[in-house]
C-alpha cells in the first residue's frame, strides 16, 4: 500500500504548468512544510519541519492553482511516486515526490490570513488553553452532569 497523509502550509505560491497538445492538463508543483512532532535533543538548530515537494495534475492542479497561495495550511492525502532523470550536465537525479489525490484546506481562510509565511505550527488560537492537568480535556463545572447527552 502506498498511502500518504500530509499536513503543511505551502512554503511558496504553486508553481503551475500546462500540458501542450489536444487534451492539455494542468500540473502544479508546490512544497510543504510539514513539523515533525518531535525536535531532536543534542542540537539547538535542528531542522523541526520537513520540505515535501506536491504535485497535482489535473482538477486538483487547478484548484491549488486557483486557491493555495503561500503559507495556507493544508492536508494532503496521495502516494509517493519517485523517479529520475539526467540533468544537462549529465549527471543522474533522483526525485522524490507526493503526489496529490485529495487536497483540503487544514484552517479557515481568516485563520491563514494571519499566518503567511509562519511555518512552525505554532499559530496564535483563540482556543481556551488546556487544563492545568495538561491532559488536553476541558474542565467541566460541577453540576452540569445532568445536561451532558451521556453518563
Amino acid at each position: 500500500m502506498n498511502k500518504v497523509i500530509l499536513m503543511g502550509r505551502l512554503t511558496k505560491d504553486p508553481d503551475v504548468r500546462y500540458s501542450q497538445g489536444e487534451t492539455a492538463s494542468c500540473v502544479a508543483r508546490y512544497t510543504l512544510a510539514v513539523d515533525r512532532r518531535f525536535a531532536r535533543r543534542d542540537s539547538q538548530d535542528a531542522q523541526t519541519a520537513d520540505f515535501i515537494q506536491i504535485v497535482a495534475f489535473g482538477k486538483s492542479g487547478e484548484f491549488a492553482e486557483k486557491y493555495f497561495r503561500k503559507g495556507t495550511k493544508v492536508i494532503v492525502t496521495g502516494r509517493i511516486q519517485t523517479g529520475s532523470y539526467t540533468n544537462k550536465d549529465g549527471v543522474k537525479v533522483y526525485t522524490t515526490d507526493v503526489v496529490a489525490e485529495d487536497q483540503e484546506f487544514a484552517e479557515s481562510k481568516n485563520a491563514s490570513a494571519g499566518n503567511s509565511g509562519n511555518f512552525s505550527g505554532s499559530a496564535p488560537s483563540n482556543e481556551p488553553a488546556p487544563s492545568a492537568a495538561g491532559d488536553g480535556f476541558m474542565n467541566i463545572p460541577d453540576g452540569i452532569d445532568e445536561e451532558l447527552p451521556f453518563n
